[in-house]
């Protein structure tokens, strides 16, 4: 069952639920967050409407900067304006920033440990027809290794919204990582949501969950539909499972985990990234340092991306439904 206390979307397994995507909740954000503190500024790389930067540059016009196609000078301009007092948003798809300017984040901003916001659009397989090159299926594992360098993937866009927010208050460099296409609502105006901290979303009705799965991102939707389904297999005594909602990726919920590990001892984590380097990667370092516990991966293994609908990469990759099931039975068997 979704876990009453969040106060999430009920109407989520309604076939009409509602799909919004993610990158408008950060938008619709950044205006709130420039409402509400007149140092916000806006900076992007000439995809201020793909990235939902036009309404902040509609309603703040003055404190908005179009730098053009130039990623690197997004990044170093962004840090200069961090430097003297203003809290910096800067957008462009992930594949280019923090793809293409990497060296220019890591130095310019995170190691002079600015307050600067990252914002990748178009994230993961969801820009689906622009094909290989513009998907970004590494930015998880470049950013999560640069110190000082928080990292979050949210769910939804409300979650994105929230996410936004919170970030424009805080003195750390971070990445935010947005999907595309649109994506069901999960969350609703009142599900919590705190930096650094994760929440079950989906938990059994009755007794310990016999698998956890850890999700992040988009794919999170897929993943509570995994578990109403398999829960109501064998007429309603099917695989009790738990599911995680990892947004902040970077500080990691390490309490959580372990928490989650030791009830179930097994894990199925699931993300729309490289299997390596991701946010699976930090959950099973996690579990290696303090937990010992099976785990399978869900994600794209180790090739790069292509053109197609989102969809059809979605089942093409292995992330899917059915390869979220197929990995809940494997690590079933694995269990100690």
């Amino acid at each position: 069952m979704l876990n009453p206390q969040l106060k999430l979307n009920t109407k989520i397994f309604n076939e009409d639920v509602e799909q919004v995507p993610i990158r408008k909740g950060f938008g619709l954000g950044l205006v709130i967050a420039g409402e509400a503190d007149k140092n916000v500024v806006a900076l992007c790389a000439d995809l201020t409407e793909s990235t939902q930067m036009h309404l902040f540059k509609e309603k703040f016009p003055e404190r908005f900067v179009q730098v053009g196609v130039a990623e690197q000078n997004l990044a170093t301009v962004s840090s200069g304006m961090a430097a003297m007092g203003k809290i910096s948003f800067m957008s462009s798809y992930a594949m280019f920033s923090p793809g293409r300017n990497w060296e220019p984040i890591r130095t310019s901003i995170c190691y002079n440990d600015r307050p600067v916001k990252i914002i990748g659009s178009h994230a993961g397989i969801s820009v689906g027809p622009d094909g290989g090159t513009h998907q970004a299926i590494e930015d998880i594992a470049i950013t999560r290794v640069i110190p000082n360098l928080d990292v979050i993937s949210p769910c939804d866009a409300l979650e994105a919204k929230r996410a936004t927010i919170q970030i424009a208050k805080t003195k750390t460099p971070t990445y935010l990582r947005l999907a595309r296409e649109k994506t069901p609502i999960i969350t609703t105006e009142e599900t919590p949501f705190k930096i650094g901290k994760s929440e079950i979303y989906w938990m059994p009705d009755m007794g310990l969950a016999q698998v956890g799965i850890i999700a992040t991102g988009a794919l999170l939707y897929r993943a509570i539909m995994v578990a109403k389904e398999l829960a109501s297999e064998n007429n309603g005594e099917g695989i009790k499972i738990k599911v995680m909602n990892l947004a902040t990726i970077k500080p990691i919920d390490i309490e959580a985990i372990i928490t989650l590990a030791k009830e179930c001892r097994a894990i199925v984590t699931v993300e729309e990234h490289q299997i390596a380097g991701g946010m699976g990667s930090a959950v099973a370092e996690v579990l290696a340092q303090n937990c010992p516990t099976p785990v399978e991966f869900i994600g794209v293994h180790d090739s790069f991306g292509q053109s197609g609908t989102q969809d059809e990469l979605t089942e093409h990759y292995g992330m899917g439904k059915e390869s979220i099931k197929e990995a809940v039975r494997k690590v079933l068997k694995r269990k100690v």
